[in-house]
Order: C-alpha cells, then sequence, then structure tokens
C-alpha cells in the first residue's frame, strides 16, 4: 500500500470535527510516508486532506472531471489529472491506489464506497476498504448494512470486506495488516 484513495466530501460539514478529522487523516497518511489519490479538489473535507498531505511533503494526485475543474481544481497537488466523467474520475483513482479510505460526504462519497465494496465483494480486487465513522456518521448506514444481513441481502462475511474505525491513525494500520478473508458472493 503505497497510496491511499480518499472518498469525501467537498463540503466542510455542519461540524468543525468533520474538517479535523480529515486534517488528522492527512497527517496519519504522511506520517506513514503514503501518497493521496483522491477527487482533485480545493474545498471541503478533500482540500483539507489534500493539504494536510502536502503539508507532510508527500505527494498528492487529484483526478477531477473537466466539467467543473475550473471551478474547484486545487492548484497545488502534485498531479492533477483532469479527465471526461466521473466514471473515469472513479476508476482512475481506484487503479492509483492501493486501499480506499471513505471520510464523511454525500451522494458521490457514498457511490463510490458502495461502488468498491461491491467490486470487493464481487472479487474484482481484494485491496482493503476503510470507513473513518467520525462522530458516528456513518452509524445508520452501518445499521442498514446490518439489517441488509438480516433481511438476505448481504451476506455476513461481506461485512468483513469494509474496516470502520473512528481514529485515521488506527484506521490506517488496519487497512496496512488487512488480509483478504477467504470468500466467494456466490457461495456460503
Amino acid at each position: 500500500m503505497q497510496d491511499v484513495c480518499v472518498f469525501c466530501g467537498s463540503s466542510e460539514g455542519q461540524d468543525p470535527v468533520y474538517m479535523q478529522a480529515a486534517k488528522a487523516l492527512g497527517e496519519a497518511i504522511s506520517e506513514r510516508s503514503l501518497g493521496l489519490v483522491y477527487g482533485g479538489a480545493q474545498v471541503g473535507l478533500m482540500g483539507q486532506v489534500a493539504d494536510a498531505v502536502l503539508a507532510g511533503g508527500e505527494k498528492v494526485v487529484g483526478i477531477i472531471p473537466q466539467s467543473f475543474a475550473h471551478k474547484v481544481s486545487h492548484a497545488g497537488l502534485t498531479q492533477l489529472h483532469v479527465v471526461d466523467s466521473m466514471h473515469t474520475r472513479k476508476a482512475m483513482m481506484f487503479e492509483l491506489a492501493g486501499a480506499c479510505i471513505a471520510l464523511p460526504g454525500g451522494f458521490g462519497t457514498l457511490e463510490e464506497l458502495t461502488e468498491v465494496l461491491t467490486w470487493a465483494q464481487l472479487e474484482f480486487h481484494q485491496k482493503p476498504i476503510g470507513l473513518l465513522n467520525i462522530n458516528g456518521y456513518y452509524d445508520a448506514l452501518l445499521a442498514f448494512f446490518d439489517y441488509a444481513v438480516l433481511a438476505g441481502f448481504i451476506k455476513p462475511k461481506h461485512l468483513q470486506l469494509l474496516i470502520v474505525d473512528d481514529d485515521p491513525t488506527k484506521l490506517l494500520q488496519r487497512l496496512q495488516e488487512y488480509k483478504p478473508p477467504a470468500q466467494s458472493k456466490w457461495s456460503d
């Protein structure tokens, strides 16, 4: 794991704890001499995590769609890729990273997280996937996942594909120690 893909909001959120967590995650990434791959924006949690990794002297690669690159792209990155679509953006972010982490965010963050989880469930990859559950932000989502298991739509073993923690340093450690579970979507 040399580079970590971080999915997160382009907004700051209502509580300053989210921006503090983005900064702490960026600092923890750079303290481990890891690089960051992210959505390329200078705003919100995205800009905060990027700035913290850059301040720690590590590389930051941003990938942003052309349709809004002129509005929010981060000018100080190690490398910025301007791509044709959100689909291309997500595929490139995933391709360049050895692990994925989701911070708080909105629809886009949720979609990115669930897509890489689905790919792992279908055995398209074995990269670790982390969820930084700051201030209980993802508690309702995690409860939904548990309910989906009870309802028979997610197998219990597939919940192991998501590593959840509320501490950035501990989450990165757990991602680095990750061993993919032996599992198949189609078997018990």
